[in-house]
């Protein structure tokens, strides 16, 4: 049976795919993926999980995601496993990502998930 600790690793693992896809258009100098996930989990996991509705993520959820650069991607998308996206929700994930303001190319692939075009 998974833990709490669990859930929320699983969870923040989640928001790094967030920030990871939707970097590659940004050519900033790389930061450790896992140096960020004790922030993405604080300010970005409750707008990922499974259950409930799609929410906007909050100003401090954005600022965290913006912080991501693309040489990161290859980390967030390694960490996204099946057992990930059991806890999280891949779509509510690029929800947050392009609310943010992050560009999320269609196509992208990490875990199982596969990111669609962005309907207006």
């Amino acid at each position: 049976m998974a833990t709490a600790d669990t859930h929320r690793h699983a969870l923040a693992l989640s928001m790094l795919l967030i920030v990871g896809v939707h970097i590659l258009g940004n050519h900033k100098v790389s930061a450790n993926c896992k140096e960020i996930v004790p922030s993405l989990v604080s300010n970005c996991s409750r707008f990922v999980r499974v259950p409930g509705p799609k929410v906007p993520p909050s100003a401090a959820c954005c600022q965290v995601a913006q912080a991501v650069t693309v040489a990161d991607v290859p980390c967030f998308c390694k960490l996204i496993t099946p057992a990930v996206e059991k806890v999280i929700s891949m779509e509510k994930v690029v929800y947050v990502a392009r609310t943010c303001g992050l560009p999320v190319p269609p196509g992208t692939v990490c875990g199982s998930y596969t990111v669609p075009p962005k309907f207006v």
